[in-house]
């Protein structure tokens, strides 16, 4: 494969897909966290943007170089990324519920370990996307994950707004919402990938 349109194509196309997790989080994040400042917004898309981008590109290394642990490890992604969702999910699930207990409270706010964890469990199952972009060179693997990174960023951009618009409507109920998408994408990743 050349520098071509379908080069660049398949690779926005790659990132719209890879990014429909990380926009569901996005979202989520939006709806607990409604009155969040904009350069938070832009930290937590350039955050999942990222770690989209980094996961092909450990992908595309592990099947250059280490192909065979690698093979053994992806069968561990499902159950990691439901593992990391559940918990996240059930987390604000939990602060959600004690929030509409105590109203007086404001809704807790994302820190960066959550943030982290959100990042690794929306896109740990694009280290498969190395078994599709293994036959690129590194300059063409690297292009292809800057842009699925910056179709990553704009997508959460849009989850966000939309989440911290509802949020402010929902108010306590945001946040027990919120941690209820996390779990149904955790569940949904893990019974996608047992399908396949």
């Amino acid at each position: 494969m050349g520098w071509d349109v379908i080069f660049f194509l398949n690779s926005i196309l790659l990132g719209v897909g890879l990014a429909m997790d990380a926009f569901s989080v996005s979202l989520a994040n939006g709806l607990n966290e409604p009155q969040m400042k904009r350069k938070k917004a832009v930290g937590i898309a350039a955050t999942f943007g990222g770690f989209q981008a980094a996961m092909p590109l450990i992908g595309w290394l592990c099947v250059k170089f280490i192909s065979e642990t690698f093979y053994a490890f992806q069968k561990l992604i499902p159950w990691i990324a439901l593992l990391l969702l559940l918990f996240i999910g059930g987390k604000m699930l939990i602060e959600g519920i004690r929030f509409r207990e105590h109203t007086e409270e404001s809704a807790a706010t994302l820190g960066l370990w959550t943030l982290f964890l959100q990042g690794v469990a929306t896109s740990i199952d694009a280290l498969s996307v190395g078994f599709t972009i293994a036959g690129y060179s590194w300059e063409m693997a690297l292009v292809a994950a800057l842009l699925i990174a910056a179709v990553t960023f704009l997508i959460c951009m849009v989850g966000l707004f939309i989440g911290r618009k509802f949020g402010t409507h929902l108010a306590g109920r945001a946040q027990i919402l919120g941690g209820v998408i996390l779990m149904v994408i955790g569940i949904e990743i893990f019974v996608k990938a047992m399908i396949n």
